[in-house]
């Protein structure tokens, strides 16, 4: 089962400091490619830690569709 919420990143304002990559405690944050992080939707619970330690502020938690929470 899904969580309700998931990350997005903004690849645009993303400085691959990798600080939310080593915050994530179930892995579903990496470096793409040396250039931004990438959440992997399907591993993300959505917890929100990586977006209150990134310095950027390119991460967002957002709901996923359908969910009423």
């Amino acid at each position: 089962m899904k969580s309700k919420k998931y990350v997005r990143v903004d690849k645009e304002r993303c400085v691959a400091c990798g600080a939310c990559v080593k915050e994530c405690q179930r892995n579903a944050i990496m470096i793409w490619k040396g250039c931004y992080a990438k959440s992997d939707e399907s591993i993300c619970v959505g917890c929100g830690k990586c977006a209150l330690i990134c310095p950027a502020g390119s991460i967002e938690v957002l709901q996923r569709e359908g969910s009423n929470e």
